[in-house]
């Protein structure tokens, strides 16, 4: 696996100082990489090289409670929550002086770049997200779904639990090792592999985010209150009109995701399943094909003003 050649940096960003791998060149067209649980920066190794070279300004931060990120008040609660995420973006684009980006990822990182795709899209220029649409319906999340699916949410089950928590609390590599197995089942990745990334989970807020991000999913607890307004829109769950491109893996063993449903995306979208025995993880097992999506969305982006200035001719 190639590791990624790029320089650590950190800023102060809404409730966090938020660290971040930056590659390519820093006046260029900027793309946002963002990773999911229980993984981190290094899920795109792999991809940052790819998207540098073809000219790209490739930012992939840290999420909250992941590597050297951090909060920037103790009395900030360690919400996990999708408006939380979505938040901590916009407030990365603020502070970078970013006015528009493409943005992708997957799990966690997905959802953030759906929510700001979906709420602020004038800051989007594009988004690639893994498993469709990532905005979390919590007003349904007490509908049961069939068997086959239940039983892959297991480990959101068991966090809802204090059982769960101090099992994450005293169990943090053990656990996500075991869910990298069962969602990629085919991906052999190696151990030095794995602990780049484990060293992640070692930060001091990494089990508050996640327990809260699995209980507040389902309504079990009470989010941010500064965030409820975000909530509220997310709530309608509003249709994204940027560029997309989905993407699903066929062996996904978490999230099989599938052909986005009516109305969720309102703007030029396809959908591209990868086969070959792809998971979960499918920046890191993929990276080619994801660069790719990153690219070909880039490149829809740049008509869209040439297109409307077209029609504005007429």
């Amino acid at each position: 696996m190639q590791h990624l050649q790029a320089t650590e940096r950190s800023i102060d960003a809404g409730d966090l100082r938020v660290a971040w791998l930056e590659s390519g060149d820093s006046a260029a067209r900027p793309v946002v990489l963002l990773h999911g649980f229980p993984y981190d920066v290094h899920a795109y190794d792999g991809v940052a090289p790819l998207l540098a070279a073809r000219g790209l300004r490739v930012i992939v931060p840290y999420l909250r409670g992941y590597g050297p990120t951090r909060f920037l008040s103790t009395k900030t609660p360690r919400s996990g929550q999708q408006a939380a995420l979505g938040a901590d973006l916009l407030a990365l684009l603020d502070a970078l002086g970013i006015p528009s980006a493409l943005v992708a990822g997957y799990d966690w990182g997905g959802r953030a770049a759906c929510v700001v795709s979906a709420l602020w899209p004038e800051r989007v220029r594009g988004l690639v997200t893994v498993n469709g649409y990532n905005l979390q319906h919590i007003a349904q999340s007490g509908r049961p779904v069939a068997p086959e699916k239940e039983h892959r949410l297991w480990y959101q089950y068991y966090f809802h639990g204090e059982r769960g928590r101090a099992g994450l609390e005293a169990n943090r590599r053990e656990m996500a090792r075991l869910l990298w197995r069962l969602w990629s089942p085919r991906w052999q990745f190696e151990e030095a592999e794995f602990e780049r990334t484990a060293a992640s989970f070692d930060n001091p807020d990494f089990v508050d985010v996640v327990i809260h991000s699995y209980r507040h999913r389902f309504a079990l607890v009470a989010g941010d209150p500064k965030l409820e307004e975000i909530e509220r829109r997310l709530a309608a769950q509003p249709g994204i009109g940027v560029p997309t491109i989905v993407l699903d893996g066929d062996a996904d063993g978490v999230s099989a995701g599938g052909e986005p449903r009516p109305g969720q995306f309102t703007g030029r979208c396809e959908y591209r399943r990868l086969d070959g025995g792809i998971g979960h993880n499918l920046p890191q097992e993929a990276p080619e094909a994801f660069a790719r999506a990153v690219c070909d969305v880039d490149e829809w982006a740049s008509l869209v003003p040439s297109a409307a200035a077209k029609e504005k001719g007429r």
